[in-house]
């Protein structure tokens, strides 16, 4: 909660209720056409998915080939790399190849080679290669959620939890982390909001939830049984529900009426696990402080009542001896 006491401290005007500041201003929606490919990835075609594999396998060198060149490094027709352009967003191929080039001369002013650290952990990787592949797969998973996270969907989003009567949240295994650590975010400013790991229990609160309320699914993959059952649940009975998934057309997104996405991308040891939920933290982050600005004076007042009540279970910081 520093970030709040922050705010108060450095007594900047209240962002506006209509939400039309700087946040994302002059950033172009949905930046990264890798974040993007790989984002939409397992929702392509099989022919569609051969062209997405051979672009993300070496970016700098698919903006260099012609249209032709690069369906038959796919084993595709051309017909199928425009398809799939489309399909990611572009009008046709030379588009993609423009954003391809433009993407790859940035990166290669870069001081680190991201191929090489932003590598799979390997056996013979020692101790000290492990961290610095961690801390770059990290850092860029949050990166990369911030550029491209949809502002206006953002928007939408918080100013729903501002009018909620109360929120649910739903997660399992490494999701429900994230799904309590939001609902603790919340709960400490004095918003109703409840975090379900038990299937059983998500469904049953689902069932009881109204107009006035928001659920919000989390799910890396967007394909977790367990979470899609219980946002449909709570959609059924008209409450505002929120998928929190890193792919944009996965079974979670078409159960939820607004979807926020992240952009990481996990590795040996790491599945749905390490750099995901970072990435999840980053958006729950984002929504919680977009909430925080829209009830800026009871949000500190409830910060100041929470904060004194745990601040005496604190031990002393003793001094240090001249």
């Amino acid at each position: 909660m520093d970030y709040l006491v922050a705010m108060a401290s450095s007594r900047q005007p209240r962002a506006s209720a209509s939400g039309t500041g700087s946040v994302g201003a002059g950033r172009a929606p949905g930046s990264g056409t890798a974040v993007r490919i790989r984002a939409l990835l397992p929702a392509m075609q099989p022919s569609m998915r051969q062209v997405a594999e051979q672009v993300l396998a070496d970016t700098g060198t698919a903006a260099t080939l012609t249209i032709t060149e690069l369906a038959v490094a796919s084993g595709v027709s051309e017909a199928t790399v425009i398809r799939f352009c489309k399909t990611i967003g572009f009008a046709g191929y030379p588009q993609l190849r423009l954003a391809l080039a433009t993407e790859a001369g940035r990166a290669q002013g870069a001081a680190r080679d991201d191929r090489d650290i932003g590598s799979d952990i390997g056996p013979g990787d020692d101790l000290a290669r492990v961290v610095e592949k961690i801390a770059f797969a990290d850092a860029r998973a949050v990166e990369e959620t911030g550029a491209q996270l949809d502002i206006a969907v953002l928007k939408r989003v918080v100013e729903a939890l501002v009018r909620a009567r109360r929120v649910d949240l739903y997660g399992v295994g490494a999701s429900a982390f994230v799904a309590m650590d939001f609902q603790q975010k919340l709960h400490r400013i004095g918003r109703v909001a409840f975090a379900w790991a038990d299937t059983h229990a998500a469904l049953t609160s689902a069932a009881l939830l109204g107009p006035k309320d928001v659920a919000i699914g989390i799910s890396h993959t967007g394909a977790t049984v367990d979470t899609i059952d219980a946002l449909a649940q709570a959609r059924a009975q008209g409450a505002t529900t929120v998928a929190l998934t890193n792919f944009p057309r996965s079974p979670i997104a078409l159960a939820a009426e607004h979807v926020l996405t992240t952009a990481a991308r996990e590795t040996t040891f790491r599945s749905g696990a390490m750099a995901s939920r970072l990435a999840q933290l980053t958006v729950v982050d984002c929504m919680f402080v977009g909430v925080a600005q829209r009830t800026y004076t009871n949000t500190l007042a409830a910060v100041a009542a929470t904060r004194g009540a745990v601040g005496g279970r604190r031990t002393p910081v003793p001094r240090r001896r001249r």
